[in-house]
């Protein structure tokens, strides 16, 4: 007999490279895009199959704050997202026009306002895909999926540097500077950086929205915990815990709730209808059936900001209808005992890649069972289930992963404790960063935690919170690496330095990615001069953010154009411009005949939407800029569309000479 012989066959290790980031999130795609236009070597290893984070995995209605403080990169992504639909060949249920005339003023936006900064910040998850993967081919990113960090071995250090991390498979990189841009932050405390998971007491950092928040003033008196109404014997329902969290303002190992962000459309043709899990446990959904028992008005219904709803007593029913292109929607928790699953969250930041996998099928078949209930169970009127039928997942969404969600929301998971900690302080203006690396400005934001009864057996919510009213406030770049005796080697994107209260500000993808652009600046800076993450200066990666547009200071938008003009135009020029506004190609006429004169200049983002205007009143089929120059070149308002293709976007500007020209033509040619 002869022997056996067994062939020994290890994975290869990944070139050795200048920057390794772990997490694909949006802003771990941005950090490696900057990095790879400074021309270094990045690799990106994404555990899932899909970059993007939340931005593609569900979040469709980007949490911003002020718009005015989105500037680098992250602008940039919205603005390929408004081009992105520019394209009609992506309104496939929907008409652009429609939509946009729909679009209420929200998330700092309507439609007239993305027709002037050029950049939309509603989208499907398609939509955020194609732009992230668009971003990482263009700057030669090298993208890895479906690796997943080794976390018992995963890490391998020298001294206070990364050498290099092991992934499950055994394969490893090797590189200069790391960064974790995960939502947990498993790279992050492997590497042995200090950090926290849950809420600090009030007294840590002297604020007033840290720590637990039992006995807030709106218990559920009328709502019986028990899984027999009335009866404590009978046994708590799901999730609701059997006393109060420690006293206000304490320390505790809880974090807000997780959901999914489902996206749902009622296109017919696009339309998978939902199914009833084979979990399906009905006392999940009975805290939400005595809540509607409670409630007058439950019918199907419009809000402010979605077309159509399930309702009752001015509230949405267990989810919202947060409305995004092609007849889908964003739909996010949308009342109490809704999509938001309180005590499962807790064991996610700290768990295993198998523990991870338990909570996210949990979480997932509540939310279906959740969709089933308002569809099927027969204790909500005839026209919610009705409704709520018309509705099912969307067929060109998330195909590799049965039009589910491929990223649950992971609202908040560790923090960084570095040598800066973002606290409310930072948000209320009781102090300012002086080395500022990009703006937040969402308010301080908090989903609900626990559910418990008290001494009297009556239901409370412990609350978030929800605490604006303060202006945009600087992130400082120490907030974004560990203490230097730590690691010398590591940035941290998504799991900065930040208390439980800031962080509800700071956790919004636009800053995710704002914190991105910077520290993949930060990292290409730490490679050039071969410093540690630490010593990088902030003089010159200051210099280099804002002349890479990133805003570091928030100056509020003018509400109203300059008035006075410094020039008196000539009769002619006011007879021209005089037209336009007649033709409503153009709204007033101040900044016209104080900027397109010569010697002046107009800002490209306002040329752009007129020459728009000028091409649609020509001609109605031209829907975008390119088809405008194609219409505006034939009809000789200009001879050739290469200057305007340069010069009308943002961030540039067009000679006011050139734009009176064609103000001029435009109007001899509608005489």
């Amino acid at each position: 007999m002869k022997p056996l012989l067994f062939l020994l066959v290890s994975l290869p290790a990944w070139a050795a490279t200048d920057l390794c980031i772990y997490g694909g999130t949006s802003g771990g795609v941005i950090a490696a895009v900057e990095a790879a236009r400074h021309g270094k070597t990045v690799l990106l290893i994404e555990p899932t199959k899909r970059l993007g984070g939340m931005s593609s995995g569900g979040l469709g209605m980007t949490d911003n704050g002020s718009t005015d403080t989105i500037g680098g990169l992250s602008r940039e992504f919205y603005q390929r997202v408004f081009r992105f639909y520019q394209k009609p060949g992506n309104w496939k249920f929907q008409q652009r026009a429609d939509y946009h005339a729909w679009l209420p003023k929200i998330w700092g936006v309507d439609g007239p306002r993305m027709e002037e900064i050029q950049a939309q910040f509603l989208f499907e998850p398609r939509a955020a895909k194609s732009v992230f993967d668009e971003m990482a081919k263009e700057a030669g990113v090298e993208v890895v999926f479906g690796e997943r960090l080794d976390l018992k071995k995963g890490v391998v250090k020298e001294g206070q540097r990364i050498i290099k991390i092991v992934m499950e498979s055994g394969r490893e990189v090797e590189a200069k500077v790391f960064i974790d841009a995960s939502y947990e932050g498993d790279l992050m405390a492997k590497a042995g950086v200090s950090y926290i998971v849950g809420r600090e007491a009030n007294a840590k950092y002297g604020e007033t929205l840290n720590g637990t928040f039992p006995f807030t003033p709106a218990p559920f008196p009328k709502i019986s915990p028990y899984v027999i109404g009335g009866d404590p014997k009978s046994g708590l329902l799901p999730r609701v815990e059997p006393k109060p969290p420690a006293p206000k303002g304490s320390a505790d190992h809880r974090v807000q709730a997780y959901n999914f962000r489902v996206c749902l459309t009622d296109v017919p043709e696009n339309r998978v209808p939902i199914e009833k899990p084979a979990s399906y446990n009905s006392l999940d959904y009975e805290l939400l059936a005595r809540h509607i028992a409670t409630m007058k008005n439950v019918r199907p219904g419009p809000r402010k900001h979605a077309a159509i709803g399930l309702r009752g007593n001015g509230g949405d029913l267990g989810i919202n209808f947060e409305l995004v292109p092609n007849r889908k929607t964003d739909s996010n928790c949308g009342s109490e005992f809704g999509s938001d699953m309180y005590g499962a969250s807790y064991a996610w930041p700290e768990g295993d890649h198998t523990t991870r996998e338990r909570l996210f099928q949990i979480h997932k078949d509540y939310t279906l069972g959740l969709l089933w209930f308002l569809g099927h169970d027969e204790r909500l009127p005839a026209a919610v289930r009705s409704e709520m039928q018309r509705w099912g997942l969307a067929k060109d969404e998330f195909a590799d992963t049965g039009h589910w969600p491929h990223q649950i929301y992971v609202r908040e998971a560790r923090r960084m404790i570095s040598d800066y900690v973002v606290t409310e302080h930072d948000a209320k203006s009781g102090r300012h960063a002086e080395d500022g690396i990009a703006l937040a400005s969402y308010p301080l934001d908090s989903h609900g935690v626990t559910l418990y009864v008290d001494e009297k057996g009556i239901l409370h919510r412990e609350r978030g919170f929800f605490v604006g009213g303060f202006s945009a406030f600087p992130i400082s770049y120490r907030s974004l690496r560990p203490k230097a005796g730590e690691c010398e080697n590591l940035l941290v994107v998504s799991c900065l330095s930040a208390s439980h209260a800031a962080y509800g500000s700071v956790r919004m993808e636009p800053v995710f990615m704002m914190v991105g652009h910077a520290a993949g600046a930060a990292a290409s800076l730490a490679i050039e001069n071969k410093t540690s993450v630490q010593d990088v200066s902030y003089a010159t990666l200051r210099d280099l953010l804002v002349k890479e547009h990133q805003i570091l200071e928030h100056t509020k938008r003018a509400a109203k154009p300059a008035a006075a003009p410094q020039t008196v135009p000539n009769t002619q020029t006011a007879d021209d411009v005089k037209k336009l506004v007649t033709l409503n190609i153009i709204d007033t006429a101040d900044y016209w005949l104080q900027n397109a004169e010569k010697g002046r200049n107009c800002d490209g983002v306002r040329v752009s939407m007129l020459l728009q205007k000028m091409a649609g009143h020509l001609d109605p089929e031209a829907k975008d800029l390119e088809a405008a120059f194609v219409v505006l070149a034939k009809r000789k308002v200009f001879s050739s569309p290469e200057y305007w293709r340069e010069h009308a976007a943002p961030d540039r500007s067009c000679s006011g000479g050139n734009v009176r020209a064609i103000i001029r033509n435009f109007a001899r040619l509608v005489e």
